[in-house]
This record gives structure tokens, sequence and C-alpha cells, in this order.
């Protein structure tokens, strides 16, 4: 089955509203609408809505929240919920990326939560899932893949599932230079496809996205995008600088 590849930007904590309103009028100069492919913008909350109003005439491109709180609401100050990110015009929430799980201590408990906010506000988990340089020499890389997923759909239904986004970023590649081969990515990604059939039909399961993340750069882009089952990249430093990322976005 083909699936539309989707090219996301992570942020992180860079750009805020100015430097962002600088850099899409530079990227958009440059960047034609993407028939073929979807893109995704995740700006910091302080930036999410300055972005989406930047891109409403674009509807190639959405817009996400790189995290939300695992409660709905309440006395939790210096948090953003689901429901304010999706008021700020995001349509997706990055959920269990590694730097929440290894900088700030978030567990597999805290994505079964965040992902079952973010289906119920209709927005789209995209679920992060990846070993260290630890567990990968251990061998153990495919059992924890497979964990992180189950605790990230533990809450969800299947149509929930079907409707939600998966992305492989090894910890050893992220920010290192160090890149998965893509058949290291290919082999990993068929692990989480074939940990999506046991909860989904083939068809459905065949549906879901799951991109690549980790050290992706405008000289690896195309190469890894052509690897087997690696529908697209989520990428972070590359994606700071307009002309790289325009360049990545059309590989």
């Amino acid at each position: 089955m083909h699936r539309k590849p989707v090219i996301a930007a992570n942020w992180k904590l860079n750009h805020g509203p100015t430097d962002a309103k600088h850099f899409l009028q530079r990227f958009l100069a440059q960047t034609p609408r993407q028939q073929d492919r979807t893109l995704i913008f995740f700006p910091s909350a302080i930036t999410l809505t300055t972005v989406a109003d930047a891109l409403k005439d674009r509807p190639d491109i959405w817009v996400g929240a790189q995290n939300v709180y695992s409660e709905p609401q309440g006395a939790f100050t210096g948090e953003n919920s689901v429901l304010m990110a999706r008021d700020a015009g995001a349509r997706v929430v990055l959920v269990g990326h590694s730097e929440r799980r290894h900088v700030f201590g978030e567990t597999d408990a805290s994505t079964t939560k965040k992902c079952a906010l973010t289906a119920q506000a209709r927005l789209i988990p995209m679920l992060c899932v990846g070993e260290t340089l630890a567990e990968r020499e251990a061998g153990t890389t495919a059992s924890v893949v497979e964990r992180q997923f189950a605790a990230g759909i533990a809450e969800l239904d299947d149509a929930q599932i079907a409707s939600m986004m998966l992305a492989y970023e090894p910890v050893w590649a992220i920010g290192t230079g160090r890149t998965a081969t893509p058949e290291d990515a290919s082999d990993i990604h068929g692990v989480l496809r074939r940990a999506l059939t046991t909860c989904l039909d083939e068809r459905a399961a065949a549906g879901v996205p799951i991109l690549y993340g980790g050290s992706v750069n405008r000289g690896n882009a195309s190469t890894l995008l052509t690897a087997p089952d690696v529908d697209g990249l989520l990428v972070g430093g590359a994606s700071l600088d307009p002309d790289a990322w325009s360049s990545i976005v059309r590989s």
C-alpha cells in the first residue's frame, strides 16, 4: 500500500514567534504546495499560533504540538493541554519523544495517558519510540519499541490506532551525527508494522505512517525515504534553516 510521505520538523527549543515569521516567509517563497506529501511543523507552544496563522493558506502543511500535559485541565502551572493545543491550531501532538523520556523522565504510563487524551481531543498522536545505545548493543531494540508501542496504544480503540502516526527515533542517533542505516530503519519499522497488525486488520495497519528520526539531513533524507516501510521523516536540527528544510521536504 502506498502511503503519502509525512515530513515533519521538530523545532524543539528554537524559533520564537519573530524568528518563525521570518523562517516561514523564506520557506514558503521557495516551497510550492506539495500534493504528494504532508508537511508538519512542531514549533514551541509559544510559537504555535504564529505558525498556524502563517500557514492558514497552505492546507498541505500541518501544525503540531511538541508536547501536552497528561491531564486535560487543572492547577498545573506552566503546562499545556490537548484542548489548548487544538484551539491554537495543532492537528498533531508528539508523544513520547526521546527527550521527553530521557531528559524529563516521562514514562510509558505517561505516553498512555497522553495518547488517549490526544485522540479524545480529535488530534493525531505521533507516538515516538526508540532504543538507547545500551539497549541496541544488548540486542533488545525490538522488545523496547514493542513495549513503548504497546503503552502508547493501551487506551486507544482500533479507529484511534488507525488514525495515529508513529516515529522511530533511535536515541543514539538523535543530534549525534550518527544515523541508522536505511536497513536498520526498515528492520524496526517492520517490527512496528507487524505490531500494528496485532490490533488492526491488514489494510488499516498498512495505512499508519511510520517516520524515521535521528540525525536526518539533506545528504541522507532521500536515501532514507526510499527504504522499505519508511513513510517519512521527523527532523530536528536540519529543520531549523529554511533553505535546508525546503530542500529536505522536496526530497
